[in-house]
């Protein structure tokens, strides 16, 4: 089954407007300085993580970017611990020690966001290896960038993946521009192009229709679920924002502001909320709304971490070696 929060219209139209203000409020945050050193914005962007983790059960797993937060709310993170993983407190959802670009949630099948461009490939190809060896029918998505397109690690785990047919869904987050660089101006071919000189089916959705991307990672979901070989998913989307807080600092200028208007009239939020009644939409609002006040509250009441514990978690712990391995 896929998740209980995103099986249908509204729950999908809810989860959208989490994100959207969820990172609004993070924005707000960055600005006061109870987030120090700042996000990377997945405003414009939400229709991609919605979509694509409606077509995910409890038990399938997913990797992340540095523009994660999107993908870890729709795979059912707790909004107050992710904040407070955000704030650098204790009752994050690694304990303040992750911050923005590494938040993960085992129990949830998040295995973690990512600062390095594309190193989330990998480890999905690894996760849906083991799964495939173990005999669960598991499926495990790993986002990217178009920024990813060019790195090595990707093109090795689009390999690996494809030799072992791996139940791995890749999605390419393609939002123009790898921090300030057009994608046209750094990939030669196209995104669908790499992923099927591995012999690996790939499609191009409009990444601004939560629906289209639902539908569309449905079918390779199905498909790798029942043994068939991982998918590629290129999704056109935009982000609103700048690439990191920190851009407004830089006063950088590389996108046309009729460029960010065209954009922002097909927010996402909007046309997901079409599909609803105004009275729907204005109480999802108003929950949500109430939703992240309380997780604001429990995130600024979460005590920072004791200097004295720096050094824990560091080293993994309680290692057990192969028979015959010499220590």
């Amino acid at each position: 089954m896929s998740l209980p929060h995103l099986a249908d219209r509204a729950g999908r139209y809810r989860a959208m407007r989490l994100i959207r203000s969820f990172e609004e409020l993070a924005l707000e945050w960055v600005r006061s300085g109870l987030i120090v050193g700042g996000t990377h914005p997945y405003i414009g962007q939400e229709a991609v993580a919605v979509g694509v983790c409606a077509a995910l059960t409890a038990d399938d797993q997913l990797t992340s970017t540095h523009r994660g937060h999107g993908h870890v709310l729709a795979k059912g993170a707790d909004p107050g611990r992710l904040l407070a993983e955000l704030a650098g407190r204790v009752d994050g959802l690694n304990r303040g020690r992750g911050g923005s670009m590494h938040a993960a949630d085992f129990s949830l099948g998040i295995l973690g966001a990512n600062g390095i461009v594309g190193a989330g490939a990998p480890i999905a190809v690894g996760a849906a290896w083991a799964a495939q060896r173990q005999g669960r029918p598991r499926v495990v998505a790993s986002f990217f960038g178009d920024g990813a397109l060019n790195q090595g690690v990707l093109l090795e785990a689009l390999n690996l993946a494809s030799i072992w047919r791996a139940p791995a869904l890749f999605v390419c987050e393609n939002n123009g521009y790898a921090t300030t660089l057009p994608t046209g101006a750094a990939v030669g071919g196209s995104a669908c192009g790499r992923a099927e000189a591995f012999g690996i089916p790939a499609e191009t959705v409009d990444g601004m229709d939560v629906e289209a991307v639902r539908a569309a990672a449905q079918r390779m979901a199905e498909r790798a679920r029942a043994g068939g070989g991982p998918g590629f998913l290129e999704c056109l989307t935009y982000r609103f924002e700048a690439h990191h807080t920190m851009e407004r600092r830089f006063r950088l200028s590389y996108r046309a502001p009729q460029e960010v208007a065209a954009w922002r009239e097909r927010d996402p939020l909007a046309s997901a909320a079409a599909a609803l009644s105004p009275a729907e939409v204005a109480e999802i609002d108003a929950d949500v709304s109430q939703l992240l006040s309380s997780a604001a509250g429990f995130a600024l009441a979460s005590a920072e971490p004791d200097p004295a514990t720096a050094d824990d978690h560091l080293y993994a712990s309680g290692l057990r070696p192969r028979s015959g391995a010499a220590l």
